[in-house]
Formats: structure tokens, sequence, C-alpha cells
């Protein structure tokens, strides 16, 4: 993906959008003669500094969310924004003209831009500027409207062609424009008659400008006399403009030059017109794609074994190798690849010295070179170094090995297009010419600065008299008072209220909703009837919610969703192992489905008809190819159509039908190979699975940790999440980030196995956890696309359970129609006035249409972070914008063990997701993948647009489109005390909290009154808003609304009794739209 992508929602400075972020590359000096001798261990060191630059994500079987910018987490996100929009070209916050749009509809109010305001400037918000009042004002008034950046080129056809000189903008206060008008006109009536009377030339003595008395020489006393509003203030206007422009030439304030040689690769297309990064690319992207397949391609590439250089060498060096014109002198270079002897970092040394590149800008010229093809190189390295359960892994330094074959690309590249120019023949050479032929640009023009001027003037009310009579000092204090606060500093602060808008308000509804959960004095420890435990993601806060409303008498909690099984899982019908724990973990332990005992004849009997199937699908495939293939599929292509017609005009009975012809190769029933006999885990069958003492740890911690361990209910229901929907490579992405990017269920059913086991309570209970041999735990997962639930294992569920096993299916049943039609308020195609059990069709539906691009949003809503006790948050409306993550601080120890064991994860990982989506959604193009229709699967991997680009790591439009870019916000049920000391004790905490990636509070666990971390000390929070409303139940708040709602307070007493989907749908009528 080329770096100079433009995002979708910001636009160049003649269509409202800012000049994009430079990449700070080498800065190539062509005054001085370079020292070109680099050592090996130079080159390493700069290789392994830029390689920190590259994308972190895997392959998409396994997408795992996580901070776009995690190389600059060394630095407070608002230098890091910057920092990394200079090095990948791309926005660091929304443009200004998406944030006054959020000003306008009220999602900003002026009062946050005042607190946001006063807090960055602190003692300098007095500071006077010229005659316009303080810094203070000043820069409210550029914060309070969208100054529209003008370039020269486009200025002359505004003035000429639009109302820029006939209206006041519309934002302009009525006051400020009808002062301006009424005192510009007294003050050109007072120096009327001089001017009308004298034709021959202008006033010298007049205070108005020469080219205003023209105007009104032009127009006559008479004439002028007679002048409507509409042209007073047009006059005024031009007044305006007339005034400003002389000022910004009377202050003389030197405008700033940027050079045009901050990139090698921009500086040759703007010296040979040749873009030869396109040129290298357009050979890299083919070959690096049959490098990293990972059995897409029909045929191997060959010599993939010997690395990276050697295959490439051995491709293009091949009698009918098809080679562009400007290769056709690199033969030699990939002769001395072949050789036994040839090493990478030698070869890079080389290329360095032959194009003249100097040890002090190595590493920055190494970083540019890496970055031309980011998608693909980041991917190399993540497969050389992560991928060790891919199916075709690639040599170690295969990273080295790509990035000498392109400075050898480049260097050939260099030579063959400048030689024609430059009539010299090495590469070093053509460089130093090109750069004493660079030119330098200038970074403003005196109109374009008289435009922002002229802006301002009308927002504050400025008269052109006023600003006639400013001194050349004055002028000059205002223009660089202008100037030091640019745009990106103004959308710095433009985004810190954004974010304080909606921090206060859930602030606010916390607070007030905990303090109507305390006066309700429930008695949280008795025994509920039953437990659903749920991972924390925010799509699960919905449905847990629902659960409670439906079933007011069970208890809800949450844990990271891969339940701390951590583990390597082949399922019965999987061709190989898969983790199944967040991706900073690296699993010991694997476990497999396998067909019961009884069953395991007609396990194989199946697995033989799955191993045929795909063998007969595969062959069809590859020989569709071919030339007899290809004219069998002409004759018979129309029959394959059919059921992909099927799929996008009837996709839910399609699916049904094939779900019933499943059943034919469908592993029968089927366990875990989950305890090990084996002393040490390993992959061969004996040593699968846990030992006895490790299943009773990964038990007692999850009770610890979801604050579980007395009080149990007869049934527990662990819940594993995971996203299943067809056409849609990025499906991992949907799934359980705490499985790296697989379905948590087998993680679900394998804590249940473990916790009904009688050996593993004993061991338990040894530890101070009595789990009651009556007590149950079940697995289930839950499809967070259809909210189709499954269950686990139910025949080994005791025969005196049954009956509340099957009211708990009952209250699934309707929760899930509940979820679905909240999920469906947001779906353009889905109408408002749908039912529940309409929606779960609906749902249903678009998760088997082929041609949805859309069917779930994922996190796209995410925003909060509770960690706490459930009884402070149950019932509070979040509207599925929050990861909801149990704790008990009254089980916790006096060290915080269990808390530091938690935000170890979640501060991590839910920092991880908010930020990707944040980046995904400022720059859809540079950090996201842009839009998923012309996305095409590359090498099984990753995603191209079109045929042929750079891979597209980050999130697709379609997944971002509304979602609300802001770092996430923790509110943590503990003391400042220790979570002071958890920060200290641990760095990965810390650089994400001190360096402000998240915001913190703190909900005090005895009087629960907040405080928010700020700068490294606990503020308390003021609660502004007195009261939050009060609803019946979620659906009377959210029905018939699309957009983000606010926080709001379901009503115990209406809960009750629990309302059939067909009782609500009956009711619709009767529910407030």
């Amino acid at each position: 993906m080329s770096s100079g992508n433009t995002s979708s929602q910001n636009h160049s400075p003649v269509n409202n959008q800012p000049t994009r972020l430079k990449s700070p590359l080498p800065a190539l000096h062509k005054d001085t003669q370079p020292n070109t001798s680099h050592q090996a261990t130079n080159v390493l060191q700069a290789i392994e500094h830029a390689r920190h630059f590259l994308p972190a994500q895997g392959p998409i079987s396994v997408f795992v969310h996580h901070n776009t910018l995690h190389a600059f987490e060394d630095l407070p996100f608002e230098k890091a924004v910057i920092e990394g929009g200079r090095r990948f070209g791309c926005e660091p916050y929304l443009s200004e003209e998406r944030y006054h749009q959020e000003l306008l509809r009220g999602r900003i109010s002026r009062e946050d831009l005042r607190e946001v305001l006063m807090a960055d400037l602190q003692d300098d918000a007095d500071k006077l500027v010229a005659t316009f009042g303080t810094r203070y004002t000043l820069r409210l008034s550029m914060l309070q409207t969208e100054l529209q950046p003008m370039p020269e080129s486009g200025l002359s056809w505004v003035l000429a062609e639009s109302e820029l000189l006939k209206r006041f903008r519309e934002e302009v206060p009525a006051p400020y424009r009808e002062k301006t008008i009424t005192q510009t006109r007294g003050w050109v009536m007072r120096h009327l008659e001089p001017i009308t009377t004298d034709t021959t030339s202008s006033n010298p003595a007049s205070p108005l400008p020469a080219p205003l008395q023209d105007r009104l020489k032009a127009a006559g006393e008479s004439q002028i006399h007679r002048w409507n509003d509409q042209q007073w203030e047009s006059f005024t206007l031009h007044a305006l403009w007339e005034t400003c422009q002389q000022g910004v030439e009377k202050a003389e304030v030197q405008t700033p030059n940027t050079a045009s040689n901050d990139s090698l690769h921009r500086l040759m297309r703007g010296e040979l017109g040749i873009d030869l990064k396109t040129k290298i690319d357009d050979v890299l992207i083919r070959f690096c794609g049959c490098f990293l397949d990972q059995g897409f391609a029909d045929w191997k590439l060959p010599e993939r074994e010997n690395g990276f250089a050697k295959a490439f060498a051995d491709l293009y060096l091949g009698r009918w190798a098809i080679r562009a014109d400007w290769m056709k002198h690199v033969d030699a270079s990939l002769r001395e690849v072949q050789s036994p002897d040839w090493d990478a970092i030698q070869s890079i040394e080389q290329s360095l010295e032959r194009m003249g590149i100097s040890n002090n800008e190595c590493e920055g010229f190494l970083s540019e070179c890496l970055l031309s093809l980011r998608g693909w190189a980041g991917m190399i390295w993540q497969m050389e170094t992560n991928g060790p359960f891919l199916a075709n892994p690639i040599p170690e330094g295969s990273l080295n090995e790509y990035l000498a074959i392109r400075l050898i690309l480049l260097a050939h590249a260099i030579e063959h297009f400048g030689k024609a120019k430059f009539n010299v023949g090495t590469a070093s050479e053509i460089l130093r010419l090109a750069l004493k032929s660079a030119d330098v640009r200038s970074a403003s023009s005196v109109r374009s600065r008289t435009h922002t001027v002229f802006q301002l003037a009308q927002l504050g009310g400025w008269t052109p008299e006023q600003m006639l009579n400013m001194s050349s000092a004055q002028w000059r204090c205002l223009i660089t008072e202008i100037e030091s606060f640019a745009s990106l500093d103004r959308r710095r602060l433009l985004h810190a209220a954004y974010e304080r808008h909606y921090a206060n308000q859930a602030l606010d509804a916390i607070s007030i909703h905990s303090r109507r959960r305390r006066e309700l004095a429930t008695n949280s420890r008795r025994r509920p009837a039953y437990a659903a435990i749920f991972c924390i993601d925010d799509r699960e806060e919905s449905f847990r919610r629902h659960l409670e409303e439906v079933a007011p008498d069970c208890r809800t909690a949450s844990a990271a969703g891969f339940f701390a099984v951590a583990m390597y899982y082949q399922g019965a019908d999987h061709a190989s192992f898969r983790p199944l724990c967040p991706a900073i973990v690296k699993p010991q332990h694997y476990v497999r489905e396998e067909p019961l005992f009884s069953s395991m004849a007609a396990g194989e009997r199946r697995a033989v008809r799955r191993r045929r199937l795909g063998w007969f699908a595969h062959q069809v495939h590859q020989n569709s190819r071919t030339l007899i293939g290809g004219w069998v599929t002409g004759l018979f292509g129309a029959i394959a159509t059919v059921p992909m017609v099927a799929r996008i005009l009837a996709p839910r009975l399609t699916s049904q039908i094939r779900e019933s012809m499943g059943s034919l190769v469908r592993p029968p029933a089927t366990e875990l190979h989950l305890e090990r006999l084996a002393d040490a885990p390993g992959s061969d069958p004996a040593s699968m699975g846990y030992s006895l003492d490790e299943m009773s740890q990964i038990v007692v911690r999850i009770l610890q940790d979801i604050g579980m361990v007395d009080a149990f209910p007869p049934i527990i229901v662990f819940f594993g999440h995971g996203s299943g929907s067809l056409n849609n490579p990025h499906e991992s992405a949907y799934n359980c980030g705490a499985c790296s990017g697989g379905r948590g269920g087998p993680n679900a059913r394998a804590f249940a196995v473990m916790a009904n086991d009688p050996r593993v309570r004993r061991r338990v209970a040894e530890q101070g956890i009595e789990l009651p041999d009556e007590v149950r735990f079940v697995g289930a997962y839950h499809n967070t696309c259809n909210d189709d639930v499954d269950y686990y294992d139910l025949d080994l569920l005791p025969r005196s359970l049954r009956e509340l096993f099957r009211r708990i299916e009952s209250d699934v049943i309707e929760t899930r129609a509940r979820n679905a039609h909240e999920r469906a308020r947001r779906f353009e195609s889905a109408p408002l006035d749908l039912t529940p059990q309409e929606a779960l069709e609906h749902v249903e539906e678009r998760a088997e249409d082929l041609s949805q691009a859309r069917p779930e949003y994922n996190h796209a809503t995410n925003a909060l972070v509770t960690v706490g006790r459930r009884d402070w948050s149950r019932g509070l409306f979040m509207d599925r914008r929050a990861f909801v993550t149990e704790y008990d601080p009254t089980v916790d120890d006096e060290n915080g063990h269990i808390l530091t064991r938690i935000l170890q994860a979640a501060i991590p990982v839910c920092g991880g997701i908010s930020l990707e989506y944040y980046f995904s959604t400022v720059d859809v193009e540079g950090y996201g993948c842009g839009s998923k229709l012309p996305h095409n699967v590359a090498s099984m991997v990753g995603v191209m647009t079109g045929a042929a680009s750079d891979l597209r790591p980050g999130l697709s439009q379609q997944m971002v489109e509304i979602h609300e870019p802001m770092r996430i916000l923790f509110v943590i049920e503990t003391t400042p005390e220790m979570l002071k000391k958890i920060i200290s004790e641990n760095e990965g905490i810390r650089r994400m909290v001190e360096g402000n990636w998240v915001q913190l509070a703190i909900l005090d666990p005895s009087t629960y009154t907040i405080q928010r971390y700020i700068d490294g000390h606990f503020e308390p929070h003021v609660v502004t808003d007195r009261e939050i409303p009060t609803v019946q139940s979620s659906m009377h708040w959210y029905r018939g609304q699309r957009d983000h709602l606010g926080f709001a307070t379901i009503q115990e007493s209406e809960i009750k009794t629990p309302v059939s989907s067909s009782e609500s749908d009956a009711n619709t009528s009767e529910v407030l739209v």
C-alpha cells in the first residue's frame, strides 16, 4: 500500500482537506561527500530498528487486533500519532471538517472546547495578542469554526467565482455580522466626500485602502447612499479582505521552506518523472505472493526452501523469465546471489555504497525501503518469527534477503532511468546530481495567509477600521499567533474535546447508576438460579444485559474468552492445530477433539468422506484451469452458479439445506483429549492435554477472576464466542481476540470438563474453593454474527438438572432474539420496525449472504472498559460499547494479584482493539485497508486491493464506518494506591497508561466515588449530569434509533417477569419510537 494514499474523509486544501504529513526519510545531502563504508553490525542494527515500524499483523487466519503504532508506544500518544503520521504518510486525527460536524450536532460541546483549551494553555491563556484579546479567546475562536485552508492556486478562482466576498460565513454570529457592517458603513461615510469629489486619483490622506477608494469612486456618492444591505455586506467583506492583505504584507513574516527531497522515491519522481517505487513494487508484489503462499497457488515456487533471494534469482534468470526493460542489466547481480557464499547483509552494504548512502542515512533509508511495501515486508517478518503453526513456513533470514533484492533492483532502476537525463552511469552520481537540481518550495503565500486572517476577522467581529490601525508589530504578533496554532494543533484539541464529552457522559452515568444500585440494597451474595459466564467482549455486553432482563434471578460474569486454557487445538474436522490463546502467550499444551470411543468407526468413515470430497473439490478447481477443464467448465459452469445465486437470493434457506446435507461428513459425538498421561506436554497422543494439577490451577484462577468463590448455582454455563460468515476474508478478526482470532467454544468446553472432574475439584478445594457435588459446568459457543448458541457434552448433565437446563435454554433463545433486535437497528437494510424474531432471522440471513459486506459490526462501537463487580453496572444500558470485565476486590489479596493479572491482559488487549479501530477510522486508506469490496485474498495470508497491491493490514471501511475513534476509557473498581502500585510494577501497563494511550478512572470500592487519572495523579470527577433516564427495558430505550445512544438505567422492578419475544412482537406498537 502506497503511503501516499489518502483517507476517504480527508480532502486536499482545495476540497477542504489538510495536507498529508510527510515521512521523515533520510535527508540526503548534496553538498557533502558521504562516508559510505558500512559495517555489517551497523547494517544489522539499522534493519533491526527499521523493522519495528513494520505492521505486526499476522496471517488473516490468526488476525489479532493490536495497536497500529506499537512501534511508538514509548512515546506519549500525542507525539506518537504525529511521528507515526510523518513516517507512514497518514493522518493522526479526523479532519477539522468532521470535528466541526460533530460540534454542530452536539457531539462536542462549547464547554468541552473551553475546558480542553484552558487545560492546554494553562498560564499562557491570558497572553495578549495584538488588539484582539488573549491567546485563549483567539484560539477558542479558531476552534469553534472550520478554518478552510486554501492554496494560492485555488484562491483566484474562489475570489472571482464564489461568494467569498459577497456573503459572511454562515457560522458568523448575527450580532458580529451586524456590528461589522454597521461600523464599516459609518467609517466609510465619514470619509466618503473627499474620495468621491476627487476623481483623478486615490486620496493619500484617506485611511481607506486604494482599492476601496477606487470602488467607491466607481459607484458614485448618489449610488452609495442607496446601497441596500447586501451591497454593504459585500463592500464590508471587500474592505476586510483588502485590510487583511495589506496587514499581512506589512507584517513581513518569513514563511518556512520545506525541501522536496525528503524521500529518495519522491526525489527521483520529481527529477525523472518516473515512479521507481511502482516499477520495483510491480516485480516484488507478485514474487512475494508466490514466496509466502500457504496453498492458494497450484504450483510451488521453485527453490523456495533455499530462501527468498535464491528463489528470486533462479526465477528471473530462467530461460523463459519475463522481465521489464529496466531489468535487462540485472543478470550479473542475480548471478552473484546464486553463488554459495552470497550473504544478504554484505549485498545490502554493497548496494548502499553503490548508491552513495552514508552511515548517518543508512537507518532512515532502509526504513523507507522496508516501508515501501510495508504490508508484504511486515508479513515476511511475522511469518519468519511468529509462524510455527503455518502449513508452509518460510526460512530464517527472509526479511534481510527481501531487502537485499529490493536494493539491487533499486540501484539498477536508478542507473537505467537516470542515465538518460544525467548522462552518467553510476547510481551514486545520479543521486548527487538529482539532489543538486531539486527545488525548494514555499509553504505559504501572502494571499493564503490573508484568507486565514480574513476568516478569523469575520468570526471575531473585527472591523476593517480596527485592523487598518494596527502596527506592523501587531500584525506580526497576530500572524505568528495564528500560525503557531496550526491545523494539527487544532485537531489535537478538537479530538481531546471529542473524547472528553463521552468520558464525562460515561463517568456521570456510572456514578448515578451505581448510586441507584446501592439504594436497592440487594443481597448480591444470595444464590442465583444459574450463572452465565461470558468473554469480556463488548459484543457480549448486550447479550448479558438482555439475559439479565429475561432472567433477573440469574447471575452473569465475564473473563478473557480463552478462560485461562491456553492451547494448540485441533478440531475433529480440522487439518492441523491452531493456537487458542492471546497472541502474547505461546501455548505449551495440545488438545484434540476426537470421536467418542463408541463412535470411532463412524468418525473414521466420515473423515474418509471429508478427505474424498476435499480431494474432488481440489481436482475440480485445479483442472478447471486446463484446456480441457476450461472447455468442460464452459459447458457446465452455469450449473455451478445455482448455489452461488441461491446464497444471495435465499441465504438462510440455502444454509439450512447445506446444514442438513453436512450430516454426512460432520464428525459424530466427540470428546476432548484433555488429560495428559506423559509428564511433559507435547503434540504426540500421550503428551496431549493437561495434568490434574494444571487443570485445578486453571479452574481456581478463573473462579477468582470472576469473583465466584462461593454460593455456586446448580448450573454454570461458560459461553465462548466466535463469528461465522461467508465471503469474509477477515473472519478471524471477528472471532475471539483472546483466542488469537479463533473461536472460543473449545476453551469453554475444556474449562467445563476440567471443572466437572471430581479429581480436579479435590485439588481446587485444597486451594480454598469448595465446589459442591451437585454443581455442574456446561460449555457453550455463541456465534456473535447470527446469535446462534450451541452447547457441549449435554449427555453428561445429571438428570436432576435437566429441567433447569431447559429453562436456561429457553431464556437464551429469548435473549438471542432480543440481542439480534438491538443489533439490527445498526443495519440500514433492517427496517426499524422489525420484531425480535424477525430481527433474529435477519442476522441469520446476513451471516449466510454471499454478497454481504457487513455480516456484523464487530468492535465498531467500543469506547469503554469496566473492571469490577457486576453489582454496580448491572442494568446500565451501555449501547454495546463496553468491555465488561468481572473483578471482586473482596476476593483479592492486599497486593492485588488478581487485579494485576486481569489488567495485564485487559489493558493491552482492549487498548489494542481500541487503538486499531482508532487508526483505521481516522485514516481508513493509510492505516486501514480501505473498502473490502475490491479486496482479493493473496497467498492465504492477507488481502490486496485489486489484482496486485501491497498487502492491506488494518481494518476495512465496512468495519469502522460507525465507529467513533477515541482512546478507550477504563473504569476500575479499586483504590488509587493499589492502581498506582500496579502501574509502577508492570512495564506494559505503565507504558499504556502514562503514555495516555488509554484513559483511566477508578471507582472506589467503599464509597463508589470516581477519580480520573490525569498526568500521573488522581483527580475527583465532578458529576455534571444529575440524572440519567430510567426506562422499562433496553428495547424501550433503543427502539427506532440507529445512531449511538446515551446511557440509561433499566428498571429493576419491570424485569421481574420475563416477557417472551412473541409478547414483545404483539406489543410493538406500544413501544415508544
